[in-house]
């Protein structure tokens, strides 16, 4: 079964509404095998926070060593971010597998009159999911309410009810007390943990039985907060013996006590100690939850879409300083908007605007709603062109706000997220080929495959607005491929075809259409000059603007995987990087602690000790310096000793590194890695692994550009040999072109790895291959290939450059 007729399926499940009970979902486990029997699952309920607070969970229980599966809704822009295993989407073949496996089934069961609804199915594709890849525990958000929520075929070992108010009072009951023990259902062997208070704790107490508070003051955890810091929340959590002070990159009050109940229920489900504590909390971000997508002027977007969630995104906006306030607000129809405008603050330009669903609410009906409340009333029609009016119009020491619903979040988020990406398609072959990944039907791939071999940008856009780029191309002479999703509110691939002229004339068609394409034009016209070499870089200050940089290796480790141990001594790294240096290194790589597979951890005073000096004895040469590290004290250490780059394999795990680089200004090196140090016996499922490495290297980019670090400083790495197979690691030279999308320069490290083998060379020792991938990573457009040969791989630049340019070496 292709993935487009998996999640059509999916989606079809929307027509049968919600009942009460639990039994459907039941049966179709049953049909499944009960997988979720099979998986130790923690319940979080609540009004608010549940989300937040799930993923403040699953990254501590992640950082304790456990695989953690984790299923939350809605999602923002594709179904498969509402599972997620160790932190990665579910794979589009593993949505595929379900479907087949349960598709006759649920027909059968419709035709019945008992069908399971779209959030049934998808919980149970999670718990099947989370089955099939064995994780050690699940941490599941409840939809709805709790005693009929479909997560509750769980037994689960541990539970939450974060916070009780008023809300789908038509299924849970018209009092704070009726919604609060329908929640407390979920509550299990263990105490339940909650952050509720009065009327609910009382409910939850009788309903619960044994109940572990967190609050503010007289609670089982005390949860304070200690006000912002930067992006951060500072808050000290404490238990009756344990206690941590950290920061948490998710803004508000509120989230201390989430953070408090994710504490709790990380005690409860594994040996979870202080630091631990420290290390998940400080990486749990949350895209689209009091997020700063920009500071002059400051840009929040915000998913709150009830009056308390509101109530918590103006408490939060409160400890900021700004001039005016320019509110997006978007909500859908069937939500208490009066209550959400009464908690909201008193904007001074209100843009009312309407979410690409019919579930929303028109602008004019929600202008009557701040008609008293805002300085000046917009009423806009599109979410991207009020986000747009917004900027256009607010001061640099004015802010933007964006809520009212996560619809209107994830369509102003394309701003800053969405990255065509460009394709080279040398012949039909390849085209068929990214037909078939952009979900395109059997049909269509065929069809458009022939015309493929021009330039082509693969993209994802609203249904409204795929079909305007299929009926302009077309018109053009050109190609657009719609993947053949049928759900109207969900998001679609597009693959477009042509000439560089035929993409330009349909840019100029629909720069000023109405539906969000303006700023889909701005995003298609970047990518395309991406592509032509149009919109190049002119800075010149980095060693990588003209062309293809060296950056040569020098690891003062004792066990790295090519040369661990021979350069430790201080003479030894000195003597190695002039030798780098008069072969034509641009860029000097130190490194203290090896991520070869299976490698230990190396304590941070140890790194720094073997870097630092190393550092400082080099600093006098003719070359950047570039110090390798995970660690925000390891690189502050060499930065202060005078190195120029950051380079990350973690991809800026560490929220302290963000905030470092940012504060430095300097060149960081982002990679995309699923483990470091490398997990040897680690599998790593891709749909396709250039898309997917492009997709999750975007929101890393983007932590970087959110801690106030410019794009143009930021280096993506694609992670050769760290959760890839040999053919995959391939692929990603073969195709590293794409990587452009992203807007940043790319740098490749190859060197040495155990890709090779595919040719006949041995792991570690593979010179001759290094330097023929070095030459291709340079044709295909690498701005840095790290080496440890530095001479070798030098001439092969330079001769790839020579090739293109000869005028250029």
């Amino acid at each position: 079964m292709e993935y487009y007729d998996a999640a059509n399926t999916l989606f079809d499940l929307r027509r049968y509404p919600s009942g009460e009970g639990i039994e459907p979902t039941r049966a179709l486990l049953a049909h499944l095998g009960d997988p979720q029997e099979a998986v130790d699952c923690v319940q979080i309920a609540g009004s608010n926070g549940k989300g937040s607070t799930a993923r403040m969970l699953e990254r501590v229980l992640r950082e304790a060593g456990l695989d953690v599966g984790l299923y939350t809704s809605p999602h923002l822009t594709d179904i498969r971010e509402r599972i997620r295993i160790d932190g990665r989407k579910v794979t589009k073949g593993a949505v595929s597998e379900f479907v087949a496996a349960c598709e006759e089934y649920v027909t059968e069961a419709a035709a019945r009159g008992e069908s399971p609804t779209f959030f049934e199915t998808t919980t149970a594709l999670a718990l099947w999911a989370f089955e099939r890849q064995d994780v050690d525990v699940a941490v599941l958000e409840v939809g709805i309410g709790g005693r009929y929520d479909a997560t509750s075929v769980v037994d689960p070992v541990a539970s939450a009810v974060t916070s009780v108010s008023l809300e789908h009072t038509d299924m849970l009951g018209d009092t704070v007390e009726e919604i609060a023990r329908d929640k407390a259902a979920v509550a299990a062997d263990r105490p339940l943990v909650t952050a509720t208070t009065g009327d609910a704790l009382r409910t939850v107490r009788e309903e619960a039985g044994e109940v572990l508070t967190v609050g503010t003051e007289d609670a089982d955890v005390l949860a304070r907060y200690g006000g912002r810091d930067g992006l951060d929340s500072r808050v000290e959590l404490s238990g009756p013996d344990w206690r941590v002070e950290t920061r948490i990159p998710m803004l508000g009050a509120h989230q201390a006590l989430n953070a408090g109940v994710a504490a709790a229920l990380a005690r409860q489900v594994a040996d979870v100690d202080e630091r631990t504590l420290v290390r998940g909390l400080q990486g749990a971000g949350w895209p689209g939850r009091f997020e700063v997508m920009g500071r002059d002027p400051l840009v929040v977007l915000d998913g709150a879409h009830n009056p308390g969630s509101c109530a918590s995104a103006a408490a939060t906006l409160a400890e900021f300083d700004f001039e005016e306030l320019h509110l997006v607000f978007g909500a859908m129809s069937d939500k208490d908007h009066a209550g959400m405008a009464e908690a909201l603050p008193t904007p001074d330009h209100a843009h009312l605007c309407r979410a690409d669903t019919a579930r929303a609410e028109v602008p004019a009906v929600l202008a009557r709603l701040f008609e008293d409340r805002a300085g000046a009333v917009h009423r806009g029609t599109d979410v991207p062109g009020a986000v747009d009016d917004a900027l256009s119009a607010a001061g640099p020491g004015d802010c933007v706000l964006v809520c009212g619903s996560l619809s209107v979040v994830a369509e102003a988020r394309e701003r800053w997220t969405r990255r065509p990406v460009p394709k080279r398609l040398d012949s039909a072959g390849e085209a068929h080929a990214a037909l078939t990944d952009a979900d395109a039907a059997p049909a269509t791939a065929d069809r458009f495959a022939p015309h493929g071999a021009f330039r082509a940008l693969h993209t994802r856009v609203r249904p409204r607005q795929a079909d305007v780029l299929e009926g302009e191309m077309h018109a053009l002479g050109g190609s657009c491929a719609v993947a053949d999703v049928a759900d109207r509110t969900e998001y679609v691939d597009v693959l477009l075809m042509g000439t560089v002229a035929q993409h330009r004339s349909l840019l100029g068609r629909i720069e000023t259409g109405p539906h969000g394409l303006p700023e889909l034009a701005r995003d298609l016209r970047s990518a395309l000059a991406e592509r032509t070499g149009d919109g190049a870089d002119t800075a010149a200050e980095f060693p990588w603007t003209d062309g293809t940089a060296v950056m040569g290796v020098l690891n003062v480790t004792p066990d790295s995987f090519h040369d661990g141990g021979e350069y430790n001594t201080l003479d030894d790294a000195r003597e190695r990087a002039e030798r780098m240096v008069e072969a034509g290194v641009d860029i000097l790589d130190v490194g203290g602690e090896s991520t070869r597979p299976g490698a230990e951890p190396v304590p941070v005073e140890e790194e720094k000790r073997r870097v630092v000096p190393i550092v400082e004895a080099l600093a006098d040469l003719d070359a950047m310096l570039s110090v390798d590290t995970r660690k925000a004290a390891v690189a502050e250490a060499a930065l202060d000793a005078g190195a120029d780059i950051v380079n990350d394999v973690s991809g800026l795990e560490d929220p302290a590194m963000r905030r470092l680089i940012a504060e430095r200004d300097v060149p960081t090196v982002v990679m995309h890695s699923i483990n470091a140090p490398v997990d040897p016996d680690a599998e790593t499922a891709y749909d396709d692994v250039v898309e997917d490495v492009v997709e999750e290297l975007a929101e890393r980019v983007l932590l970087a550009e959110k801690a106030g670090l410019d794009r143009s400083r930021v280096v993506v790495d694609p992670g050769i040999g760290f959760g890839k197979s040999r053919h995959q690691n391939f692929e990603l030279i073969d195709r590293l072109g794409e990587l452009r999308a992203l807007g940043c320069p790319v740098m490749v490290g190859h060197s040495h790895k155990s890709m090779f083998e595919l040719v006949g060379s041995d792991a570690g020792d593979a010179p001759a291959a290094t330097i023929a991938a070095t030459a291709l990573a340079a044709d295909r457009g690498a701005d840095i290939v790290r080496v440890h040969d530095v001479p070798e791989n030098v001439r092969a630049v330079r001769t790839a450059m020579a090739v293109n340019d000869p005028d250029s070496v």
